[in-house]
């Protein structure tokens, strides 16, 4: 195996500090203070992006920017979201040349040329059957309507939030990273980063399809904007709760309307909105 290439094996079992050292970079920056009468020379630690190549069974599928960590569970998501594969073990074997920029995935069965054209074909498709929007077909064929089950309270969802914050060490170095988690209505089990929203979810997807993870009763905790985006993601990795500390659109809460997904926002401090069913979160409140 080449220098800085990493089987599908020996990437999972990394644990997530040494995956996530390679996250920022030094660089030396020039900074301005009122009242130390100009420009004083200081390293600051960056957040680390790479382009990489996605060639799957010998073709090339996408190219996409990320955060150079936890990339084997990122590749296995992003293949998963993009209706590459159903589930790990369709990928019979996944070598990251992260020095050149490369993904190379060998599939057990043969890609689909629709696959292919879906990572790029924008589509209006129904929703549930109420005509709401579809960027692309590969949405159609993966986004779940969900059938969750599981309950949080108002506090639940404070105290996970503020565990998704003090989760990240490099968030708060850099303050140029996406966070996202997959848990409990408890405690978190995965925390997830990237300089890409859509990144740091698909990495969750990819962790759990290799822990094959039953999600449906599990919640996400974002930090970032709850977009029509993020709610097909999350609708892709099965949960039914999603938790951010940020703003949703419209067609989020319309897709997240739909889907049977509950979405809270503006999580902060001691409040928070729930915007689409609140069956799920708001029966404490009502008392």
């Amino acid at each position: 195996m080449q220098p800085g290439c990493l089987a599908l094996e020996s990437t999972c079992r990394k644990d997530d500090r040494a995956m996530t050292l390679s996250s920022t970079t030094s660089w030396r920056m020039y900074k301005f203070q009122a009242d130390a009468g100009g420009l004083i020379t200081q390293e600051d630690e960056v957040a680390a992006e790479v382009a990489l190549t996605f060639h799957v069974n010998g073709t090339e599928f996408a190219t996409i920017v990320c955060s150079p960590s936890d990339l084997s569970e990122m590749a296995i998501g992003f293949l998963a979201s993009e209706g590459a594969i159903r589930s790990a073990d369709d990928v019979q074997s996944l070598t990251i040349d992260e020095d050149r920029g490369f993904i190379y995935a060998e599939l057990r069965h043969a890609l689909a040329a629709s696959t292919v054209a879906d990572t790029s074909k924008r589509v209006i498709g129904s929703c549930c059957g109420k005509s709401r929007q579809f960027y692309l077909a590969s949405d159609v064929k993966t986004a779940r309507t969900s059938t969750s089950k599981v309950r949080l309270s108002p506090l639940q969802c404070l105290s996970l939030m503020r565990e998704l914050q003090n989760a990240s060490d490099t968030f708060q170095a850099t303050g140029g990273l996406h966070n996202a988690a997959l848990g409990t209505a408890d405690s978190l089990l995965a925390f997830r980063s990237d300089i890409g929203r859509h990144n740091a979810l698909d990495k969750l997807l990819g962790y759990s399809l290799i822990g094959k993870l039953r999600t449906r009763d599990l919640v996400i905790v974002f930090s970032g904007r709850l977009s029509s985006e993020v709610v097909l993601k999350a609708a892709k990795i099965g949960v039914g709760v999603i938790l951010s500390k940020s703003a949703p659109t419209d067609l989020a809460l319309k897709l997240a309307d739909d889907l049977g997904i509950t979405c809270a926002g503006f999580i902060r401090g001691d409040t928070m909105n729930v915007y689409t069913h609140p069956e799920r979160i708001a029966a404490e409140a009502a008392q």
